[in-house]
């Protein structure tokens, strides 16, 4: 019987070919998982390639390295939250502080949606290179897109005020979890929060 012919490292078989969308997909979705449980540092291409049921030098493949991976992984975690430039544009802009400070905590009060945020948040936190990436991600596809949309001076500056505020807000109620803060009602935060956001974008 002859021996079958080895495929070079990182190139995917015929079959794998074949079925290359069921397997990015099932390595992203093992990418957040492994992220989520386990932090940036600790997570390895080798351990998402396991957790996938795939052979590592496909992850390599589809993906390139272990930063390349998570920045796809949370490309798809965060594209909920990447419709805030919307909630500031359908409306009038003396309510936008109070539309996007409720479309960000309905976001981070979804479980489905808060649970790959908190990785993401905490990977950034602890780690430059998952920093850099989150702000690469944040900064291109949500404050400039915010900012485009704000008739005012200024208007890079006064969406990443806003974002700090409702960001510094999240860490202490959704990751920290200080109370009073973490146990109160949504609705008692968003009235409150809603009118200092509004002050930054669109205040004098």
């Amino acid at each position: 019987m002859t021996a079958a012919t080895p495929r070079r490292r990182g190139r995917p078989s015929r079959t794998e070919s074949a079925d290359a969308p069921a397997a990015r997909d099932r390595i992203l979705e093992a990418a957040r998982e492994e992220f989520s449980e386990r932090g940036y540092d600790k997570t390895s291409v080798r351990g998402i390639a396991k957790a996938a049921g795939v052979d590592s030098a496909l992850v390599h493949h589809y993906f390139g390295t272990k930063e390349q991976v998570f920045e796809a992984a949370i490309s798809i975690a965060v594209a909920p939250a990447l419709g805030a430039p919307k909630a500031v544009e359908e409306g009038p802009l003396d309510s936008v502080g109070e539309r996007l400070t409720r479309f960000f905590f309905g976001i981070w009060e979804t479980p489905a949606t808060r649970t790959p945020l908190l990785a993401i948040v905490r990977s950034a936190v602890n780690n430059e290179t998952a920093a850099a990436v989150f702000r690469r991600i944040i900064a291109a596809q949500l404050l400039r897109r915010i900012a485009g949309r704000l008739d005012v001076p200024d208007a890079e500056i006064r969406a990443e005020l806003a974002a700090a505020q409702l960001v510094g807000i999240a860490m202490l109620r959704y990751i920290i979890r200080i109370d009073p803060l973490a146990s109160a009602d949504p609705e008692q935060i968003i009235a409150r929060v809603a009118p200092v956001v509004q002050a930054h974008l669109t205040g004098p």
